[in-house]
Formats: C-alpha cells, structure tokens, sequence
C-alpha cells in the first residue's frame, strides 16, 4: 500500500447510504442537543441494541430513529427494509429540491415541530381541569417523528407516492411551513396548554 492510499482512506468519512455526510450539522435548540445524535453511520440499522437500556434510545442515530416511526401500521409496518428505502428516496427528493442536505432538513424538522408544552389532566374534589406542563426533552423528540411520520402517512393516502410526502413533509416542517401537518400539531398542542396555565 503507497501513502496517497492510506493517507485517502483515513480522509474518507462515514457517510449516510455512502451520499450524505453528518459533519457540519448542529442542533440548535438546546434542550434536544443531548437527544438527537448525529453519530456518523453508514447504514442506519443498529438491530436493536438499545432496547433493553433506559433512555438508549437518544444514542440512536436520527435518521434511523425516523424510520422507526415510519414502520407503524399498514404497508410498511414491521418491514424495516422497505420503510429504509423509502426515507432514502425521500432523500434524494429533498436533495433534489432544495440542494440541501437531507439529513440536514430532517434535523431542522425535528427542532420546528418538538413541542414545549402539554396538558394533563388533573382531578380536584371531583373536579377535573386541564394544566400545562413541561414536556422532557426526550419525549419532545418523540413526538416530534411521531408527528413527521403521521403527517406523510396521512399525505399518502391522496394519490401521491409515499416518498413524495415524506419529502414534502419534511421540507415543510424544516422551514416552519403551516401547511406541514407536524408542525400545526405542535402549534395546537402549544396553543392548548397556554389556554390553560
């Protein structure tokens, strides 16, 4: 082996499906810092091995945290390879719309659609009233890929390819677009716990 060899393999970074990279992508809200990773990975499949640790699942990496969210009922449910290949078409969608990268804009659409706020329900004297309450940091992430995943889902139904309308959901909710099902969720949901503080 020469030099320019070794010295070409250390250069090469771990890139997401070998096309985009995670270096240069910073969360900017601080809160979800700890609980979005963004460690490099090439195929975003880790088999599970978070399941039995408590809270593991912040050390799983974003994007195959999104996928995740996609295999819920219907086609794709519990078929993860196809679920993979449909987030990596959305990718090149995205990519091919905005020159961005993908990874990028999923980031920027997880911080835009993670809610503050929640209600719950409190029972006083026979009385129950509704108050607002803070949301943990990890949940915020949770229900911000629970909303991005149900609002391509539920775009999918209208004659669009379900690729298409998890692009378009994405790129939406990355740039705070009201017509983003995910991020009218998260505005409701805002708007209902400040009626009631």
């Amino acid at each position: 082996m020469t030099e320019e060899t070794e010295t070409s393999e250390k250069s090469e970074t771990v890139k997401l499906w070998s096309r985009w990279g995670f270096e240069g992508i910073a969360v900017k809200d601080p809160g979800l810092k700890r609980y979005v990773s963004l460690h490099p990975v090439f195929l975003p499949h880790s088999g599970g091995r978070h399941e039995h640790q408590r809270f593991a699942k912040s050390n799983v990496n974003i994007v195959e945290r999104f996928i995740d969210n996609m295999m819920r009922h219907g086609s794709v449910g519990g078929k993860k390879v196809k679920a993979m290949n449909m987030v990596r078409t959305a990718f090149e969608i995205i990519n091919l719309k905005t020159g961005r990268n993908p990874v990028e804009v999923l980031v920027a659409a997880v911080e835009n659609t993670a809610p503050c706020e929640d209600t719950t329900r409190i029972g006083y004297g026979g009385i129950v009233y509704h108050r607002a309450v803070d949301i943990s940091p990890q949940r915020r992430v949770d229900m911000a890929l629970r909303f991005l995943a149900e609002g391509a889902r539920r775009a999918g139904g209208r004659g669009k390819p379900i690729e298409e309308c998890v692009a378009d959901e994405l790129i939406a909710a990355s740039q705070r677009d009201s017509r983003s099902f995910a991020v009218s969720r998260c505005d409701e949901m805002e708007r209902v716990a400040l009626a009631s503080r």
